[in-house]
């Protein structure tokens, strides 16, 4: 946990209690969201596994990368933030900041595969139809690897990690350039690898698809082909790909930006506010993948109404109130097989259960019950009598 003096000096917080507290209940918020939004979603793909295109392996991904920033940042920063001070020492404080560097290099990392595998698909679909779900699972694990190389640098002297400047979180020493050439080499290569290329490929990658697409629609409208339905699939996922990257590029650029203006500027003249508000909206980016993909995706969409509608059925028969509709149901099932029961050969009734109305405590009860009749013809005169009536009587001579 460290010195006590030490915590006291290096991670008290340095922002008013009250927007501590407004920080804290944010971080609740996504933190809410996040957990439910993203196990929903890989519950939803898990349920449809075998049907999984291979761009939609990434979307898997960033979804596991957010659902990692959300169990392993919100737990800590939320009660750090409602105490006004970094609660956890110096140790939890470096792991704090790997896995921030770690999930949130693999996301971004993870959007930049993606948008390149749709310009693959989109604007060389012959190459693109070649693109496999092995393929898919190679880059995911590229991409994993790609974003641990920049979060351990600091855990092996290249940059250091730190102490957020408000205090109740730990990030990259953004400072550290100043003084300290491997943390200057670290931070312009970060910038440099891990935010200005990403940034470019997906703009580059998104402007080719804009640009095919507007070359080819009037040629896709003149000439159905049997791949139409697939290439709006394609369609579909490049679009909701796009909102995913500007919520995601939205919600980190400001934090890019206090950050290179602590690192190549004066520092002193960055306010904490600045830092910690970027450090929300950076957080807040866990909660689009999830909001963007389950409403506006439709087989994701399908699936979640399927899964929920089972759910609630399992819920609907295991709950008392569901007993007596099926009472009601059994026993008019069994009053019918009584009715059909009633009736015998010769027009007597047989009971072969008790009556709905009587108990077992109460003397029977007895209802009356529809008579059937027949006419009997003597010479010139009829009369007419119940067939209950007819065991004693001639049966030649009745109609």
């Amino acid at each position: 946990m460290g010195n006590a003096s030490d915590t006291s000096a290096v991670f008290a917080s340095t922002i008013s209690k009250e927007h501590d507290i407004l920080i804290g209940s944010l971080y609740s918020v996504f933190c809410v969201l996040s957990l439910m939004g993203n196990c929903i979603l890989l519950l939803v793909a898990y349920h449809k596994r075998s049907t999984l295109k291979p761009a939609e392996f990434f979307i898997i991904n960033l979804s596991i990368s957010d659902l990692g920033m959300t169990l392993s940042l919100f737990p800590l920063a939320i009660p750090s933030a409602f105490t006004h001070r970094w609660l956890f020492g110096e140790i939890t404080c470096q792991l704090y900041a790997m896995c921030g560097v770690l999930f949130g290099l693999c996301s971004l990392t993870n959007l930049t595969a993606l948008s390149s595998v749709c310009c693959l698909k989109v604007c060389f679909p012959n190459h693109g139809n070649q693109f496999s779900s092995s393929h898919a699972r190679l880059l995911v694990v590229g991409v994993w690897c790609y974003a641990s190389v920049f979060a351990v640098g600091p855990l092996a002297q290249w940059g250091r990690y730190s102490p957020e400047p408000y205090g109740t979180a730990c990030c990259i020493d953004w400072q550290a350039p100043n003084h300290e050439l491997s943390a200057l080499s670290y931070i312009v290569c970060l910038f440099l690898f891990c935010y200005a290329l990403p940034c470019t490929v997906i703009f580059l990658s998104y402007t080719f698809i804009l640009l095919t697409v507007r070359g080819s629609r009037q040629a896709v409208q003149q000439h159905v082909t049997p791949q139409t339905k697939t290439t709006n699939a394609h369609t579909l996922i490049v679009k909701l790909s796009v909102a995913v990257c500007i919520g995601f590029l939205g919600a980190w650029t400001p934090y890019a930006v206090v950050a290179m203006w602590a690192a190549f500027g004066d520092a002193t003249l960055v306010p904490p506010d600045a830092f910690a508000f970027a450090a929300v909206f950076a957080k807040s980016s866990t909660i689009y993948n999830p909001i963007v993909h389950l409403l506006c995706k439709p087989n994701f969409r399908e699936c979640l109404y399927r899964d929920t509608t089972m759910l609630r059925q399992r819920i609907y028969r295991g709950s008392p109130q569901s007993e007596p509709k099926a009472h009601f149901g059994s026993s008019l099932q069994r009053n019918k097989d009584i009715s059909v029961s009633m009736r015998s050969s010769n027009g007597q009734q047989e009971s072969y259960g008790a009556c709905l109305h009587c108990t077992e405590n109460t003397a029977p009860c007895h209802v009356t019950t529809p008579q059937r009749t027949a006419c009997i013809l003597t010479e010139s005169t009829y009369r007419e009598v119940t067939v209950s009536q007819l065991s004693d009587k001639p049966q030649a001579d009745f109609l």
